[in-house]
């Protein structure tokens, strides 16, 4: 569980980082874009509104006549004790010298503020601003500077001053407004993300588990499936793989079982009836015992023919040895030797051909014979408690059937899918490998045609076998 975890872990984490790092970067660029456009916005706004005022106050107070510096400075006392902003900005006339004459708040009177927006206002006879830290304070504040002219020549400096910092104190209420906004925002992302990350991670580590008890041999293993999306699609698949699993690793230890069984039972006769022949010298009873043995040494061959061709299946090399063949033929060729056959049980075998005569086809004739001799052993076999096989030949241009039908009582309705699986034998306690109609479908669908078997109407297995017609 600990190596499972981890790998849940690494799997969350980079579901997060790659959905949550776009999402960060973007909200992050949005947000500081925000910012800095809120404080350019409050900056140019209030110094915007300086500028207005020191535009308006320097040319109205220039457009009155002023004869000599005695009445500049009686006018700027004047001015400064009228200013009615002196709570928010302060109203200061410099001197040329570069020092406060008359301030509206009068404490600064005397001090030089030695920022640069008054020199360069002396020199550029313009508006000049200035934001940054007063040299005399510390505190953050910005200024316009606007030049008083007396007969063409700057005699001092109108100053607005004002306190950045109600505007930082506000900036900053804003900036953690966004920041917090931010913060929410991605924190909604965050839990929306675990939640579904959550909900794909929980059942990806069931199946992981179901897998690793599947591979650790609990064929047949479970799990419950709660979805209805690709997550219950992969557990209807993993469920189904288990099940088919199981099943195969059920009917291999059946087929190995009913194999050994099967390949022992005629060994034992051999050897049997070899140690009997041994002792024995009555012609008779040597007659009897080289019989049985040929009987036995026959089904063992057919044994391990079938598990050689289901071997080729497995790996692709089962392949055909195609020439012309005259397909009713070949069929009534078998029919005739397993009249003879099927007489030592009691078992009549009758035989309906067909008056028109097929042209020859492109097959197999050896596996096609093996076909046949496979279809009357199970006919005999399963259904020979009926006492008859009838078999006939039919077809049209562009077809030829074989049908092979006994009476005995048929094959179960619920077995019927599975009869032509491998190793199946369903509840049929006659002999055999499992593998035979499983071979024989694979060489009808070599020759494109098709093997089906079902029940026939009054009882019966009814064996169809369609090929194509030249």
């Amino acid at each position: 569980m600990g190596r499972n975890r981890i790998e849940i872990t690494g799997l969350r984490k980079r579901w997060l980082v790659s959905s949550l790092s776009p999402i960060f970067v973007v909200a992050l660029l949005v947000v500081g874009t925000f910012c800095v456009g809120m404080v350019n916005y409050y900056y140019n706004m209030m110094l915007d509104g300086l500028k207005t005022r020191a535009t308006h106050a320097s040319d109205y107070f220039t457009s009155n006549t002023m004869n000599s510096y005695g009445e500049f400075y009686q006018y700027a006392n004047s001015f400064a004790s009228e200013f009615a902003e002196r709570d928010l900005i302060e109203l200061q006339f410099i001197g040329s010298d570069g020092e406060i004459l008359v301030s509206s708040y009068g404490l600064t009177a005397g001090m030089a503020p030695g920022t640069p927006d008054i020199y360069a206002a002396f020199q550029s006879r313009e508006i000049e601003p200035f934001r940054g830290v007063d040299p005399n304070t510390g505190e953050h504040i910005m200024a316009v500077s606007a030049p008083l002219l007396l007969d063409e020549q700057v005699v001092g400096i109108m100053r607005y001053v004002t306190s950045m910092s109600a505007v930082q104190r506000e900036l900053l209420i804003t900036v953690a407004g966004a920041a917090g906004l931010l913060v929410a925002c991605i924190a909604m992302v965050y839990g929306s993300n675990m939640v579904f990350i959550n909900n794909v991670v929980e059942p990806v580590a069931e199946v992981t588990e179901t897998a690793k008890r599947i591979a650790g041999g609990s064929y047949g293993a479970q799990m419950e499936n709660h979805y209805r999306d690709e997550i219950g699609q992969l557990i209807d698949a993993i469920n189904n793989m288990s099940s088919q699993i199981s099943k195969s690793e059920k009917i291999k230890s059946e087929f190995i079982s009913s194999v050994s069984h099967e390949l022992r039972t005629p060994l034992t006769a051999i050897n049997g009836w070899g140690e009997t022949l041994l002792e024995d010298t009555d012609p008779q009873q040597l007659r009897r015992g080289v019989g049985i043995i040929l009987k036995e040494s026959r089904r063992l061959t057919n044994m391990v023919e079938e598990l050689l061709d289901f071997s080729k299946m497995e790996d692709g090399r089962f392949t055909l040895r195609i020439e012309q063949v005259d397909l009713q033929a070949e069929f009534e060729d078998t029919i005739y030797t397993y009249m003879e056959l099927f007489k030592q049980e009691s078992i009549e075998l009758h035989y309906e051909g067909c008056d028109e005569l097929f042209a020859p086809i492109p097959a197999d004739p050896e596996r096609l014979k093996q076909v046949f001799c496979n279809v009357l052993d199970n006919a005999a076999k399963h259904g020979g408690a009926g006492k008859r096989i009838d078999t006939a030949v039919s077809g049209d241009d562009a077809h030829i059937t074989i049908t092979v039908r006994d009476y005995g009582p048929g094959v179960p309705e619920a077995e019927l899918p599975f009869v032509k699986q491998k190793f199946y034998k369903g509840s049929s306690k006659a002999r055999g490998s499992g593998i035979g109609l499983a071979v024989c479908d694979e060489i009808i669908r070599l020759h494109e045609g098709t093997f089906e078997i079902g029940n026939a109407a009054g009882g019966g297995c009814l064996v169809t076998i369609t090929l194509p017609a030249a």
